[in-house]
């Protein structure tokens, strides 16, 4: 069995790698991103649905909303075909399917 801190080894030079590149073709290829586009939030202020947000409270919102199956998929899976599954699901999706919606949703082109 391969010890944890291997595991977390890989893990870091995985998300790091996946960082670097398929975020930054996400970014300048797809997203196009600019901090002269503005969100909106402030192209549609409205003073009830489009109104700027804290940057505290949008951030415990967007961990909430990415907790949502993980904590039950991952074990389920794990009990059911052992650790590499589990493990596996956890660093693929989380690269490529998880990591690509949370900036998707919070990018606006």
């Amino acid at each position: 069995m391969m010890p944890a801190w291997a595991i977390l080894a890989i893990a870091a030079v995985w998300y790091v790698g996946f960082y670097f590149t398929y975020g930054k073709f996400l970014e300048r290829r797809v997203t196009q991103a600019s901090d002269k586009n503005l969100t909106p939030a402030h192209t549609k202020f409205d003073g009830i649905d489009y109104v700027p947000a804290n940057k505290a409270i949008l951030y415990g919102h967007h961990v909430g909303a990415i907790a949502g199956t993980g904590p039950i998929v991952g074990p389920t899976m794990a009990m059911a075909w052992g650790w590499l599954p589990a493990l596996l699901w956890i660093l693929i999706a989380n690269a490529i399917i998880g990591a690509v919606h949370d900036y998707l949703a919070l990018m606006r082109r």
